[in-house]
C-alpha cells in the first residue's frame, strides 16, 4: 500500500514541511523544516533570517520563491541534501515523529503535492518524489539506528 501525504490536516500530515514541527540546525531554531530549506536558497543573511522568522511555513515558502534575491551558486546541486538534512533533524528531534514514521514499515511514502513535479508525485503522478524518496531513507537510516 502507498501511503501519500500533503495536507498537515490529512494523516500523515505530519511528514509535511509545513509541519508544525520545529528544528535547531546550523545553530538556530527553525520554526518548521519549511522554513530552514527555504532559508538555506540564499547567501543573504538577513533574508535568510527574515525567512526564518515567518510567522506560517506558507509565508516562508513563498519568501523563498522570490528571485529579486539570487539564489545561491550551488543550490541546485545541494537542495537534496540540504532536504535530507532538515528531515533527519524532524524525525531525530521528535520521537512521536519517529514512530510514527518507523510504523509505516516499507511501505512507500509519496508527497501528494500537484504542484510540485520535484518534491511531490505533481498533478498526473509522474512526479519525482524527492521528498517521499528523502522519507524513506530517513526511515531506513532510524531503522539502522
Amino acid at each position: 500500500m502507498t501511503i501519500y501525504f500533503y495536507s498537515t490536516n490529512d494523516r500523515y500530515g505530519e511528514f509535511s514541511n509545513f509541519a508544525a514541527y520545529g528544528i535547531e540546525l546550523d545553530g538556530l531554531w527553525w520554526p518548521t523544516t519549511e522554513h530552514y530549506f527555504q532559508a538555506q536558497k540564499f547567501e543573504d543573511a538577513a533574508y535568510r533570517e527574515r525567512i526564518r522568522g515567518a510567522k506560517a511555513p506558507k509565508l516562508a515558502a513563498e519568501l523563498g520563491r522570490t528571485r529579486e534575491l539570487p539564489l545561491r551558486s550551488d543550490w541546485e546541486g545541494i537542495k537534496d541534501d540540504v532536504m535530507y538534512r532538515a528531515v533527519l533533524k524532524k524525525f531525530q528531534t521528535h520521537p512521536q515523529l519517529r514512530e510514527l514514521l518507523l510504523a509505516t514499515g516499507d511501505e512507500e511514502l509519496v508527497e501528494n503535492a500537484p504542484g510540485d513535479y520535484y518534491w511531490g508525485c505533481g498533478k498526473d503522478g509522474s512526479g519525482q518524489n524527492k521528498l517521499g524518496y528523502t522519507l524513506m531513507r530517513v526511515r531506513a537510516e532510524l531503522r539502522a539506528e
